[in-house]
C-alpha cells in the first residue's frame, strides 16, 4: 500500500549519514519504513541484543533492509553488560564516522546505548515512540524510555497521550512532535494477501476466527515457574476445551519451559518455532483471540482489528485498551476467565473492532519523522 506520494527528501542526500541504532526484532519491524524513507542517508547499526537467524536475520530480508554494521559481544549479557558493550562500540563507530543525527526507537537496551553515545558526542538525537509510560518502575524498559526522552532533541510521540506524558515531565514543547506510529504502515505493507493467508492457515490446520494465537517472552512471565506455569496452564485449558492454540515459542520461553519442567503444558498446544513477521501478521489477522505480553502486538492488533489479552501487570500503551482492542490481565484464572468470555462472543466482538479505527495514526509516521530528522541534522549535513 502506498502511504506517500511525496518524494523522499533523502533521495539525493550527500551529507553525514543518519545513524539508526537498534538491537531487537521489534525495532527492526518498527524502524523499517523509516529506514526505507531515509534511503541512502541511513546507516544501520545493530547491537546484536537479539541476533540469530530466527530473531533478526530473517527479518532483515523479509523487511528488505540493508545489512547492518553488527556489534559484537552484546547478546546474552545482563542489561548493564549489554548497554556497556554497545556504548563502547558505538562510541568508536561515531568517532570513525560522525552521524548527522542518531535515531533510536522505543525502550530497549540498544535504545539507551544509542542515545547515550549520541549524547556523549553532541550528536542530535531522535527518539521514535517517545512518551510511552507504564508508570511501573519494576520494568527496565520504563527506565530506558524515560532516560532517553530526557536527553533527546526530537521527541516523536505516536499519540497525543504520549505527548501529554512528555509535557507532564516538563520537556521542551519545541522538541515534541506527534507523528503517529510507524506500526500502521508496517502492518499494511507486510500483511500477506488473502490467498497467502488462506495457505498459511491451511499449513497449520487452522480455521479462520476459530483459534487463539499466543506469544510469551517477557521476564515477568518466564523468570519463575509460577508465572510461566500460570500462563501455559490457562492456554492448555483453552486447548483442552476445544479451541486450537497456536504458540510460536520464543527461545527464552522454550529454555524456561525446559528449565522448569513444564513441557507437559505444551502437549495440547500447536507449538512452532518463531515465525516470520508477515506470517505472524497473517496468523494474527484471522485469530479469534490474541494472547501476548508483547508491546508491538498491542499496536498491531488495532490495525488488524483483533482482540488481545495483554498478560502483564502494566502497559505503556493504554490507547489499545481505551479503544476496546485489548485488556490487561494477570497470569492464572483471570486470563482463562476473560479468554473464555471473549471467545464466547467472537463474531460480535470482531465486527465491533473492524469498525474501530486504530489509535496509532494514519500510516504516514515514517515520512513525518524522516522530514523532521532531516531538519534536525541539517546543521551537520550542510
Amino acid at each position: 500500500m502506498t502511504v506517500s506520494c511525496l518524494p523522499s527528501p533523502f533521495a539525493s542526500f550527500t551529507g553525514n549519514r543518519i545513524a539508526v541504532v537498534l538491537g531487537t526484532r521489534p525495532e527492526l519491524v518498527k524502524l523499517a519504513p523509516l529506514i526505507h524513507e531515509l534511503g541512502p542517508a541511513a546507516r544501520l547499526l545493530h547491537t546484536g541484543q537479539h541476533w540469530d537467524e530466527a530473531m533478526s536475520g530473517r527479518f532483515l530480508r523479509e523487511l528488505d533492509l540493508p545489512e547492518p554494521e553488527l556489534l559484537s559481544g552484546v547478546g546474552g549479557r545482563p542489561r548493564a553488560g549489554q548497554i556497556a558493550a554497545s556504548l563502547e562500540q558505538l562510541d568508536a563507530a561515531f568517532t570513525a564516522e560522525r552521524p548527522g543525527a542518531v535515531v533510536v526507537q522505543g525502550d530497549t537496551n540498544a535504545t539507551l546505548a544509542g542515545a547515550l553515545a549520541a549524547n556523549a558526542h553532541g550528536i542530535p538525537l531522535v527518539h521514535v515512540e517517545a512518551g510511552l509510560r507504564s508508570h511501573d518502575r519494576a520494568m527496565p524498559e520504563e527506565h530506558n524510555r524515560v532516560m532517553v526522552d530526557h536527553i533527546a532533541d526530537l521527541l516523536c510521540a505516536a499519540t497525543e497521550e504520549n505527548a501529554a506524558n512528555l509535557r507532564t515531565e516538563a520537556l521542551d514543547e519545541r522538541a515534541i512532535a506527534v507523528t503517529g506510529n510507524t506500526v500502521v504502515e508496517v502492518v499494511l505493507r507486510q500483511l500477506p494477501d488473502a490467498a497467502a493467508r488462506a495457505a498459511l492457515l491451511a499449513r497449520y490446520g487452522l480455521r479462520a476466527d476459530g483459534y487463539v494465537l499466543a506469544t510469551v517472552h517477557r521476564p515477568e512471565n518466564t523468570d519463575t515457574a509460577e508465572a510461566l506455569g500460570a500462563v501455559l496452564g490457562e492456554l492448555d485449558a483453552l486447548a483442552a476445551a476445544g479451541t486450537a492454540v497456536l504458540f510460536p515459542i520464543h527461545p527464552r520461553t522454550r529454555a524456561a519451559v525446559e528449565r522448569r519442567g513444564l513441557q507437559r503444558l505444551l502437549e495440547r498446544l500447536t507449538v512452532t518455532e518463531p515465525v516470520g513477521y508477515g506470517d505472524f501478521l497473517g496468523l494474527a489477522r484471522h485469530a479469534a483471540l490474541l494472547v501476548s505480553d508483547s508491546g508491538g502486538v498491542q499496536e498491531e492488533c488495532t490495525v488488524l482489528g483483533r482482540p488481545l489479552l495483554v498478560v502483564r501487570r502494566s502497559t505503556e500503551r493504554p490507547e489499545s485498551v481505551a479503544a476496546g482492542f485489548a485488556a490487561l490481565v494477570r497470569p492464572g484464572p483471570e486470563l482463562g476467565a476473560l479468554a473464555a468470555e471473549w471467545l464466547s462472543d467472537t463474531p460480535e466482538r470482531l465486527a465491533r473492532l473492524a469498525a474501530t479505527p486504530s489509535p496509532y495514526g494514519d500510516g504516514l509516521a515514517s515520512e513525518r519523522i524522516a522530514r523532521l530528522t532531516l531538519a534536525l541534522a541539517k546543521p551537520l549535513t550542510a
